[in-house]
Parts: structure tokens; C-alpha cells; sequence
């Protein structure tokens, strides 16, 4: 009744509902935009680095010499293997998982697969993947056949859980750390930096567990007074 008696009222009652929506939606939209910059400045950055590994390689050993002492080049080949970890299994695993998702959502029919794709990919190196692919089975069923729709949540399924076999298997492999604390780290890095605080967290953690256990083992010195 209100629209047919007067469209401005109507437009204006529900003008607050309508502009806390935009600027969610242009919030959340700048959030990804600077996500993806940073992706593409994390590979540049790479790039140049792998193009003068040596020279890096070299100003990194003495880094770790000046910061460490006689422990430098126990840190350093810390800090590389640290590195390998989190490519392999965090965003090693996040990418074998998006794949096989995204051929899910192409097979199965989804509109904008590769939209959803890209989605899963941030979510699995969040570790929640399993939240994007809930709406994208849900959706499946409302499209589809039940059993075409019953096979993708199979698939979904697989690879939800596939990082359960894989991470154990890839984290923390080589590093002399627990894998836990490779985790932690690069989890708490990405939330609070991004993609670069995947590398950062993970390594601060890392090298922080060691110089505590450094701590703890370290003798206890006597002054021999009673």
C-alpha cells in the first residue's frame, strides 16, 4: 500500500537499511581489492628477490649472524625452512584445493565457478574453506538434479577434508619446530598483515619458540652465596 500511495516515502523508510547495505558492500569490496593487490605486490616482490637470490641469500645469512651471534646460521636455515613450510602447506595446500573445487563448481553448473573459486581460496588459507562450500552444496541442490547434487557434495566433501591428511603430512616437515607452532603463526600473521604475515607470523613464531627454549635450557648461573 505505501508504495502505491507514495514511492519517495516508501524510498525513504528504508533509506537507512539501504545505505548501511552499500556501505558494507563497497567496505567489503575494498577489502578484497586491497587482499588482491597485495597478492600481486607479494609476487613482484618475489620475483625480484628470486632474481638476486644470492645477494639475499648472503644479506639474510649476515642478518642472522648480527641478530644470533654464533646460533646465526641455526636461525637462518630456520627461517628458509619456515618459508618452504608455509608455501607448501598452507598455500601449497589451499591452491591443490581450490582447484579440484573450482572443477567441482564448473562441472556441477554453478554460475560465476570462478568467482566461487577465488572465494574458497582465500577462505582454505583461513582454514574455512568448509564455509564456502556449505552455500555452494546448498545451492547445488536447488539447481540441479539430487543425485548430480548428492555427487558434488561428495566431491565438496573430499576436499574439504583433504587438508586433514595433507597439512600433517606437508607443515612443518623439515622446520625443527612442532608443526602447531607454524600454524599458529601463519594464521595469526595472515589475519592481522594479510598475505605477507602468512611468511612473517609463521617466522616470528618459529624463531621465537626456539630462543625461549634457548631460555629454559640455558644454565642457571650461581653467585654461591648461602
Amino acid at each position: 500500500m505505501l508504495a502505491s500511495n507514495n514511492l519517495n516515502e516508501l524510498f525513504r523508510s528504508f533509506g537507512p537499511q539501504v545505505k548501511a547495505a552499500v556501505t558494507g558492500l563497497l567496505s567489503a569490496s575494498a577489502g578484497v581489492a586491497f587482499t588482491v593487490l597485495q597478492f600481486v605486490l607479494s609476487i613482484v616482490v618475489a620475483g625480484v628477490l628470486l632474481a638476486n637470490a644470492d645477494g639475499a641469500g648472503k644479506a639474510t645469512r649476515s642478518l642472522a649472524n648480527r641478530l644470533f651471534g654464533d646460533r646465526g646460521p641455526e636461525f637462518h636455515k630456520l627461517i628458509g625452512a619456515t618459508i618452504r613450510s608455509v608455501t607448501v602447506g598452507i598455500l601449497g595446500v589451499a591452491f591443490i584445493q581450490t582447484v579440484l573445487a573450482g572443477i567441482g563448481f564448473v562441472v556441477e553448473g554453478l554460475p560465476s565457478g570462478g568467482l566461487w573459486a577465488m572465494v574458497f581460496l582465500f577462505a582454505a588459507v583461513l582454514q574455512v574453506g568448509i564455509l564456502v562450500l556449505i552455500p555452494a552444496v546448498i545451492y547445488a541442490f536447488t539447481i540441479t538434479t539430487t543425485s548430480k547434487a548428492v555427487i558434488f557434495l561428495i566431491w565438496c566433501s573430499i576436499v574439504g577434508l583433504m587438508d586433514n591428511v595433507l597439512k600433517p603430512v606437508l607443515l612443518g616437515r623439515g622446520v625443527g619446530v612442532p608443526m602447531i607452532v607454524v600454524f599458529l603463526g601463519a594464521i595469526g600473521g595472515f589475519i592481522a598483515m594479510g598475505l605477507i604475515g602468512l611468511f612473517v607470523g609463521a617466522i616470528v613464531l618459529s624463531v621465537g619458540y626456539k630462543l625461549f627454549l634457548a631460555w629454559l635450557n640455558r644454565p642457571v648461573e650461581t653467585t654461591g652465596e648461602i
